[in-house]
């Protein structure tokens, strides 16, 4: 990969470490936002559900409506429009207006993630495809690791529209550079909107996909109640669950940018497999080790934040060789990022239902086990049909 093309590379990381932090500071807002506004909080947090709905839903439909020699103009303005969103979010007096802005920021959001890992993707020889999509999932995760705690830092002395000014600069300061050093980018073949929405009649497609979902129902659906855990007298009655979050960002981090040279060098749906696994066996440990030691407890957070944050490289990676000659990779993305945050929708729901009905807290870990492993036994039916040196994927995708 040249230098130049390196550079843009990393710009685009720069852009989704903002949509990293722009994806998770909301939730700390919370309280501010509520005192601010004068609402309650399950108002407030729909903030979060009107970022997250609309980068799930709307951004698969504008990537599909997008010119096929407009993918460097899309990416471009996407990440102008997550910009001009958090702008707004951050100006705005009402209430309203700020729930409009959020969704107008998760729409810019989904739409730069995808087109920007096909542009990276694009950008660099076959054989480093995996490592500049970690490069790119590592950014996103960095956002959550260092950007929302610094975000957070600043609401606790600015005010709350302060995380989110932070968010629109970062993400302009990449808009910038991108502006400026990405190159154009190779435009992919036309086809017709029922084409490109083929693209769901791919049952391989459609397969890595229902792995994505899953991991995301277990993996995010458990992170949003790991507090209720943690703070649980049986299970450490920790103080603060800053630090096992920390833990947690950091492994994905370190998950991330790792297992790019892995799926340059090995079978992307064996790592799958192997991810799927690991995921399954530290949700299920988890209660177990948090009634043990406050201490042990951080090895399965933190192995369930490298795997959960790795398995999307391998996953897109995947995607993208699925649907190449299609020339509708970038969709097959979009499509994966809307399989991530519906599952993390359902598995928040289904983890309060399940509190709702009374039910101990180690059964939310041990059903985010159960369907994780789920997961992985789909993944061993995609390993066994995935395509070998002489033999297409299956079933044939339509053209």
């Amino acid at each position: 990969m040249p230098n130049s093309n390196s550079f843009a590379v990393y710009l685009i990381a720069i852009g989704a470490f903002s949509l990293g932090m722009a994806s998770y500071v909301t939730a700390g807002l919370i309280p501010m936002i509520e005192a601010s506004f004068s609402v309650s909080v399950a108002v407030a947090g729909q903030l979060v559900t009107a970022f997250t709905l609309a980068c799930g839903l709307g951004s698969p439909v504008i990537v599909a409506a997008m010119p096929a020699n407009g993918q460097r103009v899309g990416l471009l303005m996407a990440l102008a429009l997550f910009v001009l969103a958090n702008i707004g979010s951050a100006a705005t007096g009402d209430f309203t207006t700020l729930m409009v802005w959020r969704a107008v920021a998760g729409i810019g959001a989904g739409v730069y993630l995808a087109t920007g890992i096909a542009a990276a993707t694009a950008l660099s020889r076959p054989e480093r495809r995996g490592k500049v999509i970690a490069v790119i999932m590592g950014g996103m995760a960095s956002g959550v690791v260092l950007g929302v705690p610094i975000g957070l830092l600043l609401a606790e002395h600015l005010g709350w529209q302060a995380a989110l000014w932070l968010v629109a600069i970062l993400g302009f300061v990449a808009l910038i550079g991108l502006m400026l050093k990405l190159p154009q980018l190779p435009a992919v073949a036309a086809s017709s909107m029922t084409r490109r929405l083929a693209v769901l009649a791919d049952g391989y497609v459609v397969a890595v996909l229902m792995v994505s979902f899953l991991a995301a129902v277990a993996s995010l659906g458990m992170y949003t109640f790991i507090a209720s855990l943690l703070t649980h007298p049986n299970y450490g009655a920790v103080g603060s669950v800053t630090p096992y979050l920390w833990v947690w960002g950091l492994g994905g981090v370190l998950g991330s940018f790792l297992s790019g040279p892995l799926v340059d060098r090995l079978n992307a749906p064996a790592i799958t497999l192997v991810i799927m696994l690991a995921l399954s066996a530290s949700l299920l440990l988890l209660p177990l080790a948090a009634a043990t030691s406050a201490w042990l407890v951080m090895l399965p957070i933190a192995v369930w934040g490298a795997v959960g944050w790795a398995l999307q490289v391998p996953q897109k990676n995947e995607l993208l060789l699925a649907r190449d000659k299609q020339g509708d990779g970038n969709l097959a993305v979009a499509l994966n990022e809307s399989a991530l945050y519906l599952g993390s929708a359902i598995g928040a729901a289904a983890g309060g239902v399940l509190l709702f009905l009374q039910m101990p807290i180690w059964t939310l870990a041990a059903a985010a086990g159960a369907i994780a492993a789920l997961g992985a036994l789909l993944q061993v039916a995609i390993l066994r049909r995935s395509r070998t040196p002489d033999e297409p994927r299956f079933p044939k995708p339509i053209r």
